[in-house]
């Protein structure tokens, strides 16, 4: 956010308002499961707190596959943030998830990442 410079000049130079520096930062994002550990099929809910000074746009979020590329499952633009994705079918013992969010002017930030435990 940017921040008000008022300078006061003593003899007779007037006075100087203005905005100094752009402060626009990437937004600050949280994740958090609904399971700790899941069956494959099982639906699980990805819930994510985001902020930012000049407001969050939406919230993607992302499941990590085994080869490390990140696969988009959905984004939601209104807090609560949240999305509903089914527990994969994989030989993993871990399923790796993480938000991602962006603010209006498309600065994003990512979620530490949140293990969920594949259950057999």
């Amino acid at each position: 956010m940017a921040a008000a410079v008022i300078a006061l000049a003593g003899c007779g130079g007037g006075i100087y308002i203005g905005w100094g520096g752009d402060d626009d930062r990437p937004p600050i994002v949280g994740l958090a499961s609904s399971l700790n550990a899941a069956a494959p099929g099982q639906t699980v809910t990805l819930m994510a707190a985001a902020s930012d000074d000049f407001g969050v746009d939406r919230v993607q979020f992302f499941r990590i596959e085994s080869d490390g590329n990140a696969v988009s499952l959905g984004s939601d633009s209104s807090a609560p943030y949240q999305q509903q994705t089914a527990m994969p079918n994989t030989s993993a013992n871990t399923v790796r998830y993480f938000a991602r969010a962006f603010d209006e002017g498309d600065q994003f930030n990512d979620s530490d990442q949140v293990t969920v435990t594949v259950l057999r």
